[in-house]
């Protein structure tokens, strides 16, 4: 059987508030998001959220199905899909409003994913952040887990609870990708190079941090690595932080280095060059989405082009 990754996290829709008035539609959620990128990157991808047989619903079904994404499990635990208003500043930058209900149904991990992605809402907002704690616990010995932490203060704040919650996903992560005003968000004491350093101290191998149009580092025990992000012309941002997180896990995957049962192999074979092409990689994948509307991640064609 074809080697699958497994998502787990939010789906919803965004209703987008364009600068000139528009008014759009676009089925998405952090989660939802990376399965679409990692599916149209050519990877098999079983996806585990909710969502009800709703008009909202079925869209995020039809988005989905139409890029090949799999059910992880049964969505129809809520009784309403979740929505998101984002509103599009004159810079592209997107800010959100959110309707939220989120759960986990059950969720199998035989056959054994290669890896096992969660972020964003889906990891911090209750009753589901509980259920997938539990996963993750069951799924560490088998996968590399793979944490965005995408943060959404406007939902759950930055206090210790929420601090709290991510930090308790971050400790059962192998990989934490933060930016750099998730980090400032929740830690303001630290900085950011500080607050990739407690993370990292919580025992994942690396946590990655992206700097917008500044670039991204990667922050190991081992040391650092930096590179500069691609120009591109912004049209928003919605999305960009997911299909870096999913180009990501591409680029260990393509490199053979994600393996199931046998979790965080890749440590040793990640050298300086091979961070940079992961990274470089995920920037220009990320690149992409940010250059049209919505959360629209590339192709594998468009980026081979």
């Amino acid at each position: 059987m074809q080697q699958h990754a497994l998502v787990v996290g939010e789906a919803l829709v965004d209703v987008v508030h364009t600068a000139d008035g528009a008014v759009r539609e676009h089925p998405g959620g952090s989660a939802a998001n990376v399965a679409v990128a990692l599916a149209r990157l050519g990877r098999r991808v079983r996806f585990a959220s909710a969502y009800a047989d709703d008009a909202y619903g079925r869209l995020i079904a039809d988005h989905l199905a139409a890029d090949g994404v799999e059910p992880g499990s049964d969505p129809a635990v809520v009784a309403r899909t979740s929505s998101a208003t984002a509103t599009i500043g004159p810079d592209g930058a997107a800010s959100y409003v959110f309707d939220l209900d989120w759960r986990l149904g059950e969720v199998a991990l035989d056959p054994a994913p290669v890896a096992v992605h969660v972020c964003s809402l889906g990891a911090v907002v209750e009753p589901g952040a509980a259920q997938v704690a539990d996963l993750l616990a069951r799924a560490r010995e088998l996968a590399v887990i793979s944490y965005d932490i995408n943060a959404r203060p406007a939902v759950t704040g930055v206090g210790a609870d929420t601090v709290a919650s991510v930090e308790r996903v971050a400790a059962l992560a192998h990989l934490v990708k933060a930016s750099d005003e998730d980090l400032q968000a929740l830690y303001p004491e630290l900085g950011v190079d500080g607050a990739a350093a407690h993370l990292l101290g919580l025992g994942p191998y690396a946590v990655v941090v992206t700097r917008g149009g500044e670039g991204a580092t990667w922050y190991a025990p081992s040391g650092r690595v930096d590179v500069v992000s691609r120009p591109v012309e912004v049209a928003d941002t919605i999305g960009a932080g997911d299909t870096f997180g999913a180009a990501l896990l591409d680029g260990l995957w393509d490199a053979g280095l994600l393996v199931a049962g046998a979790p965080w192999a890749v440590a040793p074979a990640l050298g300086e060059a091979r961070i940079t092409a992961l990274l470089t990689h995920a920037a220009c994948a990320a690149a992409v989405t940010v250059s049209r509307p919505g959360a629209d991640p590339p192709y594998r064609s468009e980026l081979e082009a």
